[in-house]
């Protein structure tokens, strides 16, 4: 028992001592958050924070979640492995009914002599006995598990007026502690003065509730915009020849039993709210990066800032998130290393599982197994221009299924096109399923998905390549 007691003792010192020199990781999650900023290209939007560390980092133009929902994406994210390879497509269960064993992204770090800590919502904050995953962290995390109607403003004394008309939507002249990501912030900065005095590496994980709904960020945030320059969408109508499956009841945001309607005014508001708590969100961003400044942390800390998915703002007749548009699967991701980076955009289809494989390369950390993803280093470094043929999005309906999946839609992003299936299936893969549905949309053209072109002869010649591509990416599960 006591060399047994001496080697682990040894191994968790080799651990900690060869993680020394590497180094820390902040890694900023937002929710709901599409590609909604200043340095994508957003003409409205107040961003600055994230536009800089846009500007010393390298902008993935074109990165892709593996599912538009909270639970089914960020595990695929931090495990590294697709919805299929979980059998995990809802809000309900844990990544690790499938795979109890499966190696996280931070519980990798920790396991390499990283301290890992989580303050505000990584993983999915699912209402069942385990409220996160206590085994990807050194401490226990905080303010990662609760609802989002609970962020409510905490604030001394009476609240001040609310401003906001629309559903879900809430403008008072508080302050950002008021909310969670303010107070989320806060603690995050404590733990960074905290970590700043060790030599102990760190893998800091800061999970922002915002901009997912309510849109209830302090009235500062809301008052950055005039509600008549905000733009409205694109394409509000629904696609012309898109299949019936591949829409959504907004239920989200309209509710279930009896759904809300909206009137023009809510609709600008909403989008108005949108916007606001962006602001809000990158306001936080900003009093993190500074820290990290003030501590002398900035040139020797790996900075990555992802959305689990994107969100629709009444485009194709669609709220919020749940479908397989460019909308939902398109998210923000932004790798900022230390020593800077040869590359500042790339139009490279990325996926967001690829990040496991990507942070673990850049802190010199050994390849994980398992994960499904690739490596982005060669793209920031500047030595490929590409490492995959396309990014995989996928989504079940009904879109909140519960215990009775009718169908599940598979979909991928090429340079050029998104090919979207929709099979009739009970475990969400799609062998053996009756094909229900197809979409082809051809960004070249048409950027904001307004046409189905699957039927149109001019483009029968690319169905095959894309199929087979699909097939390729969304066949049955790969070994565990």
């Amino acid at each position: 028992m006591r060399t047994i007691l001496i080697f682990w003792l040894t191994l968790a010192i080799t651990s900690q001592a060869a993680a020394v020199d590497r180094p820390n990781v902040l890694f900023i999650a937002a929710d709901d958050l599409r590609c909604d900023l200043g340095c994508y290209g957003h003409p409205l939007v107040e961003t600055p924070h994230l536009d800089r560390l846009a500007a010393r980092g390298t902008r993935f133009d074109r990165a892709y979640c593996a599912q538009a929902l909270c639970n089914p994406s960020r595990s695929s994210l931090l495990t590294g492995r697709r919805p299929n390879t979980l059998a995990q497509y809802n809000l309900t269960k844990h990544f690790r009914d499938a795979i109890p064993d499966v190696v996280t992204l931070p519980q990798y770090f920790k396991q390499n002599g990283y301290f890992a800590q989580n303050i505000g919502k990584i993983f999915h904050n699912w209402a069942t006995e385990i409220h996160g995953d206590p085994e990807s962290w050194s401490v226990p995390a905080v303010m990662h598990f609760d609802s989002h109607r609970h962020d409510v403003p905490q604030v001394e004394g009476e609240l001040p007026r609310d401003f906001a008309d629309a559903i879900r939507c809430e403008c008072r002249d508080v302050p950002d502690d008021a909310y969670f990501d303010g107070r989320i912030t806060t603690l995050a900065l404590d733990a960074l003065r905290k970590r700043a005095t060790s030599k102990q590496p760190f893998f800091l994980a800061v999970g922002f509730w915002k901009p997912h709904l309510p849109f209830n960020a302090p009235k500062k945030y809301w008052d950055l915009y005039d509600r008549e320059e905000i733009a409205e969408p694109e394409c509000p109508q629904w696609p012309a020849g898109t299949p019936r499956i591949a829409w959504h009841n907004s239920q989200e945001l309209l509710g279930k039993s009896k759904p809300a309607t909206l009137s023009k005014d809510d609709e600008q508001e909403l989008r108005h709210g949108y916007l606001a708590a962006i602001s809000y969100m990158d306001a936080q961003v900003g009093r993190l990066l500074a820290e990290l400044d003030h501590l002398g942390l900035t040139e020797r800390t790996l900075v990555v800032f992802w959305s689990d998915h994107g969100f629709q703002l009444g485009d194709h007749t669609l709220w919020c998130k749940t479908s397989n548009f460019e909308l939902d699967a398109r998210v923000p991701l932004i790798i900022a290393p230390p020593k800077g980076v040869a590359v500042k955009q790339t139009d490279a289809i990325v996926e967001l599982l690829d990040l496991y494989p990507t942070i673990t390369d850049l802190c010199g950390l050994h390849e994980p197994s398992g994960t499904e993803g690739v490596s982005l280093r060669p793209l920031i470094d500047g030595d490929a221009v590409q490492v995959k043929p396309a990014a995989l999005t996928q989504h079940p309906r009904p879109s909140y299924y519960g215990n009775s999946m009718k169908a599940m839609g598979h979909s991928i992003r090429t340079p050029r096109f998104r090919y979207t299936e929709w099979r009739s299936s009970e475990n969400g893969s799609p062998a053996g399923g009756e094909r229900i549905g197809v979409e082809l949309y051809d960004h070249d053209v048409d950027p904001s998905e307004s046409v189905n072109r699957a039927d149109d002869s001019d483009y029968q010649q690319h169905l095959s390549q894309l199929r087979a591509v699909l097939n390729s990416m969304a066949g049955e599960p790969k070994g565990q």
